[in-house]
């Protein structure tokens, strides 16, 4: 029986893995965290899963490697920075394992994985992702994410910058540039997490398109992360690829 606590417990999607531990047969919820509760009740944890907000996640993880409990974090705005100072944290403490997935949904994995092989194909490359008004970060960890993966493929197929002539723009008219990569973030009332990868090349287009409905479909990768997190090979993952077999 693995030992669970949750950071964030009573937030949109705390509230779900609670209640995903406590619908396992092999995990038992041993806390349940929240904004000014002591997190002490997390020292009986084996694992504990944070989705709270990118201005405390890192205190959080550092109080978890001090007290030896394995981190699997969805909490959005981790970038190289933030992750190296991850790694800096478990120095000295090799059975401590974090790992942080900008996305948990297998759908969404997939869809990023997909980009990956197809972007070397084609001249032109953006994202578009679309999340509820409440989200505090844009663009999206994902989004983020699937621009660095797909400017690393293209740029191992020596693929050349897409093409844009483009020479006065509005303010974010062209999105945010990640790695080359344009990104748009749309806020609408109504939606959970989506995304759009839309690829092109003389006389076709390819979308690629995920669509979360509920939060609940994140909850078989968060799950997958609490079970298999204290078997990585590293003390930082980044991402369940390797968990689904995709990398």
């Amino acid at each position: 029986m693995i030992k669970v606590g949750v950071l964030g417990a009573r937030g949109r999607m705390g509230a779900e893995v609670v209640k995903a531990v406590q619908g396992a047969d092999d995990l038992e919820l041993v806390a349940a965290v929240d904004d000014g509760d002591d997190r002490q009740a997390l020292a009986a944890a084996d694992v504990a899963v944070d989705f709270t907000r990118p201005d405390v996640v890192l205190d959080n993880l550092r109080w978890l490697a001090e007290h030896r409990v394995h981190g699997v974090v969805g909490t959005s705005g981790f970038d190289e920075e933030r992750v190296a100072e991850v790694r800096g944290m478990l120095t000295g403490r090799p059975d401590v394992r974090v790992l942080i997935a900008p996305n948990f949904g297998i759908g969404a994995v997939l869809m990023m994985h997909f980009a990956v092989k197809a972007a070397p194909f084609f001249d032109s490359v953006e994202i578009v992702e679309l999340h509820h008004p409440g989200k505090v970060d844009a663009p999206s960890g994902t989004a983020v994410r699937t621009a660095e993966l797909v400017a690393e493929a293209r740029a191992r197929a020596g693929a050349g910058p897409a093409p844009d002539a483009t020479t006065t723009a509005l303010d974010g008219a062209r999105g945010a540039d990640i790695a080359g990569v344009r990104v748009h973030a749309l806020r609408i009332a109504g939606m959970i997490a989506h995304q759009e990868v839309v690829l092109g090349t003389h006389g076709e287009t390819l979308t690629l398109r995920h669509d979360s409905l509920h939060r609940e479909s994140f909850m078989p990768g968060v799950l997958l992360g609490v079970r298999r997190v204290a078997g990585l090979p590293e003390p930082v993952t980044v991402g369940i690829d390797g968990l689904l077999g995709l990398s």
